[in-house]
C-alpha cells in the first residue's frame, strides 16, 4: 500500500516539477526595462538561446609559480557542468541571466583560499559577436573541493537574436578587454 502512495507522490511531484518549468512568468525575475505597470513577459523557452560550453574552455588550472603542466604544482583546479537561462524580450533587446554551476578542488600545492576564475560569456549568430564579456568571479575554497554558482545577468542581445543565437560559456584566460 504504502509503494503504491510512494509512487503516486512521486509522480505528482514531477508533474508540478515539469508545470513550472514551462511556466510563463511576467515581471520580476529579471528587469528589463519594464515598469511595474506595465511587466515584460517572459521569453518562452525555445526563443531563449541555447547555452553551450565551448571544447576546452570547460575546465581551468593554477599552477604553483614557475610550474606549469606539472600535477603535482596545481593549486587549483575547476570545472563548469550545468547551465541554465532565462529570457525577458523587449520592444528593441532580448535580456538573458545565463546561470552556470561549477566546482573548484584544491590541488597537491593548494589549500583553503581564493581563488579567481576567469569566466566568458559570449553570444554569437553565426560569425557575429552579439556579446563578449569577462568576468573575474572570485570563489573561497575551503580545505578540498567546493562547488559555485555563476550568475551573469542583464546579458542583452539585439531583438532579432533568439533563434539562431548561441551563448557560450566557459573560462578565458585570455588578455582581452571588455566592458
Amino acid at each position: 500500500m504504502s509503494g503504491k502512495v510512494t509512487r503516486r507522490v512521486l509522480a505528482v511531484s514531477l508533474l508540478l516539477a515539469a508545470a513550472g518549468c514551462n511556466k510563463t512568468q511576467t515581471g520580476g525575475a529579471i528587469d528589463a526595462g519594464g515598469s511595474a505597470a506595465a511587466p515584460t513577459p517572459a521569453v518562452i523557452q525555445a526563443a531563449c538561446p541555447p547555452i553551450s560550453l565551448r571544447d576546452g574552455t570547460s575546465s581551468y588550472r593554477t599552477y604553483a609559480k614557475g610550474a606549469k603542466d606539472d600535477p603535482s604544482k596545481i593549486v587549483y583546479q575547476a570545472s563548469l557542468a550545468n547551465s541554465t537561462r532565462q529570457c525577458v524580450q523587449s520592444a528593441d533587446k532580448l535580456t538573458m541571466t545565463v546561470v552556470v554551476q561549477g566546482r573548484v578542488v584544491a590541488g597537491p600545492a593548494g589549500g583553503p583560499g581564493k581563488v579567481t576564475l576567469p569566466i566568458r560569456v559570449a553570444a554569437t549568430d553565426g560569425d557575429t559577436t552579439l556579446y563578449s564579456e569577462l568576468t573575474q568571479f572570485p570563489v573561497e575554497v575551503p580545505a578540498g573541493t567546493t562547488q559555485f554558482v555563476f550568475t551573469k545577468a542583464d546579458v542583452t542581445l539585439p531583438a532579432g537574436a533568439g533563434a539562431e543565437a548561441k551563448v557560450f560559456v566557459g573560462f578565458d584566460e585570455g588578455p582581452y578587454r571588455t566592458k
